[in-house]
């Protein structure tokens, strides 16, 4: 090769710290993916990350690009490995986080009890000042008891302060003051406001989400600055790109500074990725699945844009009301149903598949290393859909007795066979992933016959096509390299921040102006702050939406707003956009005034992105890429003889038919019979289900 461009994507996880490489030659356009797994290193992350460059010997002063993500907030917030904070809020308020909400999901359990709050009632100081709703100070911030509150905190061991004040969405003048006296009075210590993190209502959720971000501010903060540190010192001059919640990346710096907004980065860069990938191939409507090895979850994309919310929980279940984060998060639905979930059997002879998973120790029964329970991943191998010999890879040897032994085992508390036993497994598997994918999409009023599925992960391929016929969808690709498909979407991600302010606004007679009002505001608020890093205004792009409902109602539904300034001659269609998105998601719409209630404004900046180019098509004989025969047991159509194609091998243009099965190092494709396979120009698989 001659002149290489290397584009590199890191993601630390809970037990691997993951490495791919896209090399390209510049000269000749030929590219190759390097890849590589290492352990990760609790707490000293950064350690891992450097490992698994060394181990596919990538040196850091030859990366041209490198985007990261990283499981370390999450981890640190449901691990409870965060530092203690303190909370200075509104006279009156102290109980705010106690109080929460009283939607609680046990709804007729009378003994439930609230999860307790990240900060306990003597860590959670009070100051008088007081501001309106509409932004104007009712009464004026008295900050003269604030040193004695931090000795308080200084005595009680306090490492991070969070500052969340009534209505600071709507002015944060009290919010900045006490954020600047806090640092000046204690300097050095890691504080956090909430209007830094968000602009819009909703008292409880934006505490708590202040108070998380203090909780693993200085956690995140030093494994950041560790790792930034690091890859300098070994010669990379770049900037560091940070994996966002919102499917944007961001600095290294940005991101230390608000960590919390990398509370999901590795979910996004899969869903961003499918967004990507439907643009390339001209599928803007897109029904993303990423499977992976304890969870299956799932986004809706329309016309080429994943959908971003704000009512994100973290620890959310049947049983507990969980903890709102109140920051930009691909809206996604999550379910356990990945290779090491584990099937089991209740008190009635019902089987169920997941929840619980087997996870990386002791794993599924056909690791070898102590699993005893049946999961999808035995059942697979079981039926054949896995290559027994070629398990991960090659790199593992399938314990197939243990397979049998928990499958069997299984099987005699329904009292049926091993074989159907299997079958049952993966039934019930791809029934809990069709029920998931209805969520984000005909729940809402979405026909998932104008989608395309787009499957990925270590255990997309294997599921893609039976659920694609559940669903009637027009067509199912299972990505080129499916297993790392997340880390191809970090890398082409922009630059992207995602700004809401809360502002209400009656569509009459002159909101076109106060509406522009507000959008303007932000927008220059968002460019300010790039330009503090250097990233000028040319650089900036902007998507614009609002945030509508029938007045007097409880939530929103969001609108896009015009390109250019709007005005009162626009008002007619955002309005009957509104009614139009409304009926779609709840079926009906209201003879009623609309109101806005905030601005979600989104700002793109373009990197050094990674550039896909199509290969020509070739002879769609696939017969070089055939590896051999066996039988494969499908669950639904009984058992085949399928062909087995290296999906390696697999160049553009070829075409097969099912039944088949398509294995590459990392992931499987499972073929059915009635399904014709063409591979396209970017060697993904299109699967046309005519069975």
């Amino acid at each position: 090769m001659g002149r290489i461009t290397r584009r590199i994507a890191t993601d630390v996880g809970g037990t691997f710290t993951d490495l791919v490489c896209f090399e390209t030659d510049r000269d000749t356009g030929a590219s190759r993916i390097v890849t590589a797994k290492s352990d990760t290193t609790p707490p000293d992350f950064e350690i891992g990350v450097l490992d698994v460059l060394e181990k596919g010997g990538i040196d850091p002063s030859s990366i041209d690009f490198l985007a990261h993500g990283t499981t370390v907030v999450i981890n640190a917030l449901t691990e409870r490995k965060g530092v203690k904070v303190g909370l200075v809020t509104t006279e009156g308020f102290r109980d705010t986080l106690e109080i929460a909400r009283g939607n609680r999901p046990d709804f007729f359990n009378l003994h439930y009890v609230k999860p307790p709050p990240f900060v306990p009632r003597r860590l959670r100081a009070e100051l008088p000042g007081r501001m309106t709703y509409t932004g104007k100070e009712r009464t004026p911030l008295d900050l003269s008891g604030l040193p004695a509150v931090l000795e308080g905190f200084k005595a009680e061991g306090v490492e991070a302060v969070a500052i969340s004040f009534l209505h600071s969405y709507a002015n944060t003048a009290h919010e900045e003051a006490a954020l600047a006296e806090v640092q000046r009075l204690w300097p050095g210590v890691s504080v956090v406001s909430s209007h830094q993190i968000t602009r819009e209502w909703r008292e409880y959720e934006r505490t708590n989400t202040a108070v998380l971000s203090a909780y693993v501010q200085p956690v995140a903060a030093r494994y950041l600055g560790r790792l930034g540190e690091s890859l300098l010192s070994r010669g990379f001059g770049g900037q560091p790109y940070i994996m966002q919640s919102n499917c944007g990346i961001d600095t290294l710096e940005a991101t230390a500074r608000i960590p919390i907004t990398m509370v999901e980065s590795g979910p996004a860069s899969g869903f961003w990725g499918a967004a990507e990938l439907g643009g390339l191939i001209g599928e803007p409507d897109v029904l993303a699945l990423d499977i992976g090895g304890t969870t299956a979850k799932c986004s809706l994309i329309e016309n080429g844009e994943v959908r971003i919310m704000t009512d994100y929980w973290i620890e959310r279940s049947r049983k507990s009301s969980g903890y709102p984060i109140m920051v930009p998060v691909v809206d996604l639905v999550e379910i356990g149903n990945g290779g090491g979930s584990i099937a089991w059997v209740d008190d009635f002879g019902k089987l169920h598949v997941g929840p619980r998973s087997a996870g990386a120790v002791p794993g599924p029964a056909a690791y070898g290393k102590g699993g005893t329970e049946a999961t999808t991943t035995d059942a697979n191998l079981w039926l054949g859909r896995i290559n027994r010999d070629y398990f991960c890879g090659g790199t593992v040897e399938a314990d197939m007795v243990a397979a049998e032994r928990a499958i069997s085992a299984l099987g005699r508390k329904l009292g049926v066979g091993t074989d159907e036993a299997a079958e049952g497994i993966i039934r019930i598997a791809n029934n809990n992933m069709v029920n998931a994918l209805k969520l984000v999409s005909l729940n809402r009023g979405f026909d998932t016959r104008d989608f395309t599925l787009l499957a990925f992960g270590g255990g997309g391929g294997m599921h893609a096509a039976a659920l694609g016929k559940e669903l009637q969808v027009r067509k199912v690709v299972v990505p080129a390299a499916a297993s790392v498909f997340s880390a191809w979407g970090m890398m082409m991600s922009d630059l992207r921040r995602d700004c809401f302010v809360t502002r209400l606004v009656d569509l009459a007679e002159g909101a076109g102006g106060k509406i522009d009002g507000v959008v303007a505001e932000a927008e220059a608020t968002v460019l300010a702050a790039f330009a503090d890093e250097g990233i000028g205004a040319e650089r900036i792009t902007f998507l614009r939406y609002g945030k509508f409902r029938y007045q007097n109602q409880e939530h929103t539904t969001e609108v896009p707003l015009p390109g250019g300034p709007v005005t009162d001659a626009d008002l007619g269609r955002i309005a009957e956009d509104f009614h139009r998105f409304y009926e779609r998601e709840y079926t009906y719409r209201l003879d009623a005034p609309v109101e806005m209630v905030g601005i979600h404004i989104v700002a793109k900046a373009g990197v050094d992105r990674l550039e896909m180019h199509p290969e020509p098509l070739g002879d769609a004989d696939a017969a070089s890429a055939l590896k051999g025969r066996r039988t494969v047991d499908y669950a639904f159509e009984g058992r085949h003889e399928a062909a087995v194609y290296d999906g390696e091998a697999l160049r553009p243009g070829m075409a097969f038919d099912g039944p088949a099965i398509v294995e590459e190092s990392g992931s499987t494709a499972v073929i059915h019979p009635g399904n014709a396979v063409e591979v396209d120009a970017y060697r993904n698989l299109y699967i046309t289900l005519n069975g």
